[in-house]
């Protein structure tokens, strides 16, 4: 049942990430999408921590773990930074690790 719950969240993550990013690449070339996607996703792995099993394989091991993306967060950075896009790879860096971390913060104390 585990394995189950992993495939069906992952086929929902995955198209959802790519739904979410085309959405933003209409409005900005900042990597917006990801950002959101990440952000979004660490919430999910906060709130599911204390949850049963099912429901953390679904969230946060299928739907979570195939909806962010940290291999394109590292080659937006690089590519960022490739650009001498400086403050943007500065801006997307911190963001991410202090909006995510308060995100899985947030998660996990609502269901603690």
């Amino acid at each position: 049942m585990n394995v189950f719950m992993v495939i069906v969240g992952a086929a929902i993550g995955s198209p959802a990430r790519f739904l979410v990013d085309q959405y933003f690449k209409k409005f900005t070339d900042k990597p917006a999408g990801t950002f959101i996607v990440n952000i979004l996703g660490s919430f999910l792995i906060g709130l599911t921590f204390a949850t049963t099993e099912h429901w953390h394989d679904f969230l946060a091991v299928g739907f979570a773990g195939s909806f962010t993306t940290w291999s394109t967060f590292i080659v937006d950075l690089y590519l960022g930074y490739e650009l001498k896009h400086y403050k943007v790879v500065a801006i997307n860096l911190l963001a991410s690790i202090t909006f995510g971390l308060l995100a899985a913060f947030l998660g996990y104390n609502m269901v603690s």
